[in-house]
């Protein structure tokens, strides 16, 4: 033999032996992996049920958490749809005022007067389309949510506590008070 073939003779050999030692070692795995898979399930019951536990409180915390999130941006996003506009009312209101004092001193028949009348009576409806709304106040028991007294006077025939005298109107906006109105209650 010459030398080339026993070289080749010995290649062949220690592939052989690789070849047998390679599925004795797969198989020898397969062995210790399922040792480690039946302690794991010895374990694993009562690791696994306060796992399952932990992580199902975790997934209901964070369901309430979203839940309360998307109510709490509704009702924002409805708040701002509701009164975005709050703003530009209560600086609208004081020239309302302004209206209403000059339709009082004003002489009645003139042309002049006939015209702020006509351009009162349409910020009055344009107002009322957007939800604004005067607080009916005179007669009515004090309401501090509703009305600010200025002062307290004794009037015969008025009970106590009842709104005598409206200064300056107030309103609101769908329901929440831009401005509350400046009274004058009886004692």
């Amino acid at each position: 033999m010459t030398e080339e073939q026993k070289k080749e003779e010995l290649k062949e050999e220690k592939t052989e032996q690789q070849t047998e030692e390679t599925p004795e070692e797969n198989t020898s795995e397969p062995e210790n992996t399922e040792e480690k898979k039946e302690e794991k399930t010895e374990e694993k019951p009562a690791e696994k049920k306060e796992e399952d536990e932990d992580l199902n409180t975790r997934y209901m915390r964070l369901m309430a958490d979203f839940q309360n999130f998307r109510r709490r941006t509704e009702k924002e996003k409805s708040d701002i749809y509701a009164y975005g506009n709050e703003k530009l009312v209560s600086d609208m209101l004081p020239i309302l005022d302004n209206f209403e004092r000059a339709l009082a001193a004003a002489p009645e028949g003139d042309k002049f007067t006939e015209g702020m009348e006509l351009i009162y009576k349409q910020m009055v409806d344009a107002l009322k389309k957007n939800k604004v709304e005067e607080i009916e106040a005179e007669g009515k028991v004090f309401d501090p949510n509703m009305h600010n007294a200025v002062m307290r006077q004794a009037k015969e025939g008025a009970e106590s506590d009842t709104v005598i005298t409206v200064l300056q109107k107030g309103y609101t906006l769908n329901g929440k008070v831009v401005r509350p109105s400046t009274v004058i209650v009886a004692e």
